[in-house]
């Protein structure tokens, strides 16, 4: 029996010596983390001019963006402008050349009827009166009804609709539907160099005496 508990006492002593060494946790924990907190703020830290610029470029490529899209959409629903010499813009032939007056009366007979570049790029009839002068006023050509270009007529003295049966009296006004309205008016003016301008019509009609329904 003496003998059992010294063996046992000795194995015990034996396995003690191999045995790791206790470690004091929270101070291990203590050390390593403000070196793992050092190196996350390393990693995810950015300066903050850094980010100002990113934020800069952002908003600056959205704003690119969006007002590529938005500049053509709004110009869409503003009148153009007027351009051209004299504050009216340019008369044009069918190749995009601007109408000297002299030259046009001199290739036009009385009563003409032809069709050039006016307001707003539409096809606007200049008219060659009996005394060989040009009208006062140009008629755009654009049906009121659903929008053909109404030719001229001569044989009947009035514009006539192929599409749908409209007529207009060589003033521009309806004298057969279904057009509901007139045709529209520009005002004809020359330039100090010869030039037909053509000019909104912003006053009455002088055919319905109400208030010009295209502007």
């Amino acid at each position: 029996m003496k003998l059992l508990s010294v063996l046992s006492a000795a194995l015990i002593g034996s396995s003690a010596a191999f045995a790791p060494a206790p470690v004091n946790v929270q101070q291990r924990t203590s050390a390593v983390a403000p070196v793992s907190m050092a190196a996350a703020e390393g990693e995810f830290y950015i300066d903050q001019n850094r980010r100002n610029l990113m934020n800069l470029i952002l908003v600056g490529s959205a704003a690119v963006t969006v007002g590529g899209l938005a500049v053509p959409y709004i110009l869409f629903f503003l009148p153009p402008s007027a351009g051209g010499a004299g504050g009216g813009t340019p008369a044009k032939d069918k190749d995009g050349n601007d109408l000297n007056l002299k030259e046009y009366l001199a290739s036009k007979k009385a009563g003409d009827h032809s069709l050039a570049q006016g307001l707003k790029g539409d096809a606007t009839y200049l008219i060659v009166k009996d005394d060989g002068t040009l009208e006062s006023y140009g008629l755009n050509a654009v049906c009121t009804h659903l929008g053909c270009v109404v030719p001229w007529s001569a044989a009947n003295n009035k514009f006539m609709c192929p599409c749908h049966g409209s007529q207009y009296a060589p003033t521009g006004a309806v004298v057969r539907g279904p057009a509901p309205l007139p045709l529209a008016l520009a005002h004809i003016e020359t330039s100090d160099s010869g030039t037909i301008l053509f000019t909104s019509w912003t006053e009455t009609d002088f055919r319905t005496e109400g208030k010009p329904w295209w502007n």
